[in-house]
């Protein structure tokens, strides 16, 4: 025997996406999370890389410019974003040229987003 009010599981799925700007809002936001980790990276590479000083919930404070050391300190949420930290983390070797992957696969997203949009 079919459950009363089975013809409105059709309603709410018919209007699922009424609304054209969500998907576009959520593209966006993609971007701009993995950007923001890539942002933080950046401007510690290179012979001019600044120092960036990071601090602990347990109140230890690190003071470093290596990328691998930044990304591994920084707690994520966003999943674009992490996707973004664990380019560089997944290498074998973690060194100089391995982290600069998380910048250069953050400017292919962006170059993509006027693809998408």
């Amino acid at each position: 025997m079919a459950p009363k009010g089975g013809g409105d599981s059709l309603k709410v799925n018919s209007g699922v996406y009424k609304d054209k700007s969500k998907p576009t809002d959520i593209r966006l936001s993609n971007i701009n999370a993995a950007k923001a980790v890539s942002d933080a990276i950046r401007t510690s590479l290179g012979p001019r890389g600044m120092d960036k000083m990071i601090q602990a919930a347990n109140g230890e404070v690190t003071i470093t410019n290596d990328g691998a050391t930044i990304l591994k300190q920084m707690s994520v949420i966003h999943p674009a974003a992490k996707m973004a930290a664990a380019t560089s983390l997944n290498s074998k070797v973690v060194s100089q040229h391995s982290t600069i992957l998380a910048p250069i696969a953050v400017q292919a997203i962006r170059a993509g987003k006027y693809l998408l949009l």
